[in-house]
């Protein structure tokens, strides 16, 4: 019976660049480290132009033909490439939906905890699902959960934005949350039927005059 294979332990083998003497292609066109054009050259010529600026030659382009080759400094070049990709892996963060829950009957440092937790979701990119719970007849008050939800929704409004008004679903009230793309700008006077709404007057104040002091009448004394 043939022996059991043994387990490689070692190290994967990575992919080297194909910078300077590992690149094995006679002939290149090559571009200088200011952008000019050498034109197509031999490997040997653009090795040495590579070593006379104390630079590497780097292929760009394999698939050319003749392949392209840069003069650049490839310790920069990857640098700033590993910068570009965790960039776009930050920007490219999936939306996800997060959830907070209460009781229409919430109290305040409850209530705080939630707005806490859904300020932080909504920071990292993620929508909120708000839903309020009912339990037996707790049913009964869904107005109640709508006031709940909607002052949520006021106390998020500089972070979030309404995707989906308050709405019951089943024994559930929910609202969902999206994070705000522009800014809140600033509230003016507040309107009625497209009018202003007059300011309220200001209060006159009347000085009190001290009532005058009668006379104290003359004492009676007899002649």
């Amino acid at each position: 019976m043939p022996p059991r294979p043994r387990f490689d332990r070692r190290a994967p083998v990575r992919e080297l660049p194909n910078i300077n003497e590992r690149i094995a292609y006679p002939q290149l066109r090559v571009v200088d480290a200011d952008g000019s054009q050498l034109g197509v050259i031999t490997r040997e010529a653009a090795l040495e132009v590579a070593k006379d600026r104390e630079l590497d030659l780097v292929l760009v382009s394999e698939k050319a033909d003749p392949p392209v080759c840069r003069i650049m400094d490839y310790g920069k070049y990857k640098f700033e490439q590993e910068k570009k990709a965790k960039e776009a892996k930050k920007k490219s963060h999936q939306t996800e939906v997060k959830e907070v829950k209460m009781r229409y009957k919430i109290d305040q440092h409850d209530y705080d905890v939630r707005i806490g937790q859904a300020s932080r979701f909504l920071k990292s990119g993620d929508k909120v699902k708000c839903t309020v719970i009912f339990r037996g007849r707790e049913i009964q008050h869904t107005a109640l959960a709508e006031v709940l939800l909607m002052r949520m929704a006021k106390d998020l409004e500089d972070a979030a934005e309404i995707q989906q008004p308050p709405k019951r679903e089943g024994r559930n009230m929910i609202m969902f949350l999206s994070p705000r793309k522009t800014a809140l700008t600033a509230k003016g006077p507040s309107t009625s039927g497209g009018r202003s709404k007059p300011a309220a007057p200001t209060p006159v104040t009347t000085p009190v005059v001290p009532a005058a002091t009668p006379a104290a009448a003359p004492s009676g004394g007899s002649d």
